[in-house]
């Protein structure tokens, strides 16, 4: 066997990866199912894998997860959680090693929210946030301060409410957006308006009923925070009765 008629690692390592990234079925968009192992977090780039138990015999595949595309992931993967992960295969030239370049990842079951939740839940009640002295809003308020969407139903709904209840209470709206991905951080920074103004009796943070989603800016950690480091009581008034935030968890009166 003569060494002119071989192909080099080299040679034969970058026709399969041409190979991989020719083909349109594995160089995007491919969607995988399996189970986290190997998983460690780190600063910058993540390396983990997925396994797969079948009857006929066990399976692994080699992942990594660029920092920018990790950023995006709002809960923090676990070894053992069923993951789905979008992303393209490829070759790793330097260890002729196929694995998938991850771009997205969800939880699959439970639902990536309901994980999220858990996790920050878990995060706070550690950290004794559920279980710290409430504040006691007075019997007799004079000012109110209120955070909530502008457009919002639920802003009617307290006026008529304070109206019927005591006429004398001044009602001062903060407005603010109440879904979407920008909505956390301006209610953080609505009630740390409030706080910071040291000038009312008590702060509503409301918002009216809505799926997990709807909901979601009232589990960010960023509310949370702001509501635990008010120096006056937060009241919070979100969705329907059966609903629970992490919000109404951290807030002085539900």
């Amino acid at each position: 066997m003569a060494e002119k008629n071989c192909l080099t690692v080299a040679q034969l390592t970058k026709y399969v990866k041409r190979k991989f990234d020719a083909d349109p079925y594995l160089n995007r968009n491919v969607y995988v199912v399996g189970q986290l192992t190997d998983f460690r977090l780190r600063k910058t780039h993540q390396y983990f894998s997925l396994k797969d138990d079948q009857a006929d015999g066990k399976f692994q595949l080699s992942v990594v997860m660029f920092q920018s595309a990790f950023a995006k992931v709002k809960f923090t993967p676990e070894n053992g959680m069923r993951v789905i992960i979008r992303g393209r295969l490829s070759v790793y030239e330097a260890r002729g090693n196929y694995q998938l370049y991850a771009e997205a990842m969800e939880v699959t079951g439970v639902g990536t929210l309901q994980v999220q939740f858990e996790q920050l839940y878990k995060k706070l009640r550690q950290e004794g946030l559920f279980d710290r002295p409430k504040k006691t809003v007075r019997p007799f308020p004079k000012r109110i301060a209120v955070v909530t969407s502008n457009d919002a139903a639920v802003k009617h709904d307290i006026i008529t409410t304070v109206r019927r209840r005591n006429r004398l209470v001044q009602l001062v709206f903060y407005p603010t957006r109440v879904q979407g991905e920008q909505a956390a951080g301006e209610i953080a920074a609505q009630i740390k308006r409030v706080s910071d103004a040291n000038d009312y009796d008590a702060v509503i943070v409301a918002r009216g009923g809505g799926s997990l989603e709807d909901l979601w800016p009232f589990n960010e950690e960023v509310v949370a925070r702001a509501i635990n480091q008010a120096n006056l009581p937060v009241i919070s008034s979100i969705g329907h009765e059966t609903d629970t935030t992490i919000t109404d968890l951290v807030a002085d009166v539900r």
